[in-house]
């Protein structure tokens, strides 16, 4: 039985008004600019699981403390931030996964809302678009839901087939696009950008 290791005590004691492990709101992260502290052996998985040490933190409450204080930078590096500490981390692919679709309304009218792994709720609008890649090789999608500064959500496969079965097709600049309105605006499917 291999032996769990706690989380860094240190950014844990450096994070503002932490108290008790439990849901919070993002830091002001980008109001900090600590040095960089060094890297943290802690990954976050494609599936968006986690990892401390090689061991998957298996309390969510733990794994929003930490998300609550990621950071994207220019160097395309993710970063737990304080105050006083920088610490690098690896991310597979994006930090988050959304897991759930809730569909509020319908046509051009319906609000799509999505949750995250983490609980984390975002409605698809203009300030948080989808955005769709598609390997050249295989052909295959990744969606993308911008969560908030510029962290994303990797649309989870259940929620993407979800999506497919709300596209509408949508004439625009002699092409027909297929994609989901949400809050007024088209987010294409295809890989095109959102109108």
């Amino acid at each position: 039985m291999s032996r769990r290791a706690p989380p860094p005590q240190s950014l844990l004691d450096s994070i503002p008004q932490r108290g008790a492990l439990q849901r919070r709101d993002p830091a002001p992260v980008d109001q900090w600019h600590p040095p960089l502290s060094g890297e943290m052996d802690m990954r976050i998985a494609r599936d968006g699981t986690w990892y401390h040490e090689g061991d998957p933190i298996e309390r969510k409450a733990l794994a929003q403390l930490f998300s609550s204080i990621l950071r994207l930078d220019e160097d395309g590096r993710y970063y737990l931030v304080t105050p006083v500490e920088r610490w690098g981390i690896q991310v597979d692919d994006a930090p988050f996964v959304a897991t759930r679709l809730r569909v509020e309304g319908q046509g051009e009218h319906q609000r799509l809302r999505f949750t995250t792994n983490l609980e984390d709720e975002v409605t698809l609008d203009a300030e948080h678009p989808l955005r769709v890649e598609v390997d050249p090789e295989t052909q295959e999608p990744s969606p993308y839901l911008l969560l908030r500064s510029n962290l994303e959500a990797l649309v989870g496969r259940n929620v993407f087939y979800q999506l497919a079965e709300l596209a509408v097709e949508r004439e625009d600049r002699g092409a027909t696009r297929l994609g989901v309105w949400s809050c007024g605006h088209f987010f294409a499917l295809d890989g095109s950008q959102h109108g």
